[in-house]
């Protein structure tokens, strides 16, 4: 399971998003019912299939709850995580608290991030490829030295 690209979106008024058949494809669960969304970096929103949250969840069990940067972390990533359901039309209810957090607008961006989709306001997507879109030559050497 490998999600890549970028789709543009809009959120109606009861905060549903259509999620795009290729995500839904390339989560490749059988039968996919619901998701997680969950709070990202950067006021972001992640979405996981079932199986993607469980394998973070057990990611996330492995590091000691000693430090309390993980407590907290844990804390505030597993209260503000839903699963929520995708309904006939392939489209999911945005809890409200999470379009607060990701200060998202009518209009957003669903974009593949290899084992997740991350849900962004379209403004904030814009402003975060115009801040770093300039430096991807130099991320790529680094990222893979």
């Amino acid at each position: 399971m490998t999600l890549s690209g970028t789709y543009t979106r809009s959120l109606d008024e009861k905060q549903r998003l259509a999620v795009p058949k290729r995500i839904c494809e390339d989560f490749s669960e059988a039968d996919l019912k619901y998701l997680y969304v969950a709070p990202g970096t950067e006021k972001s929103l992640e979405l996981y299939s079932a199986a993607g949250f469980e394998k973070l969840a057990r990611k996330t069990a492995k590091q000691t709850s000693n430090r309390v940067e993980v407590r907290n972390y844990k804390r505030l990533f597993y209260s503000r995580a839903e699963r929520v359901e995708l309904d006939a039309q392939g489209r999911i209810r945005l809890p409200e608290r999470l379009v607060e957090f990701a200060g998202l607008s009518r209009d957003v961006v669903l974009v593949g991030v290899h084992d997740h989709a991350e849900i962004w306001d379209a403004a904030a997507w814009d402003k975060f490829l115009n801040a770093t879109g300039a430096a991807f030559d130099d991320m790529a050497t680094r990222a893979f030295e």
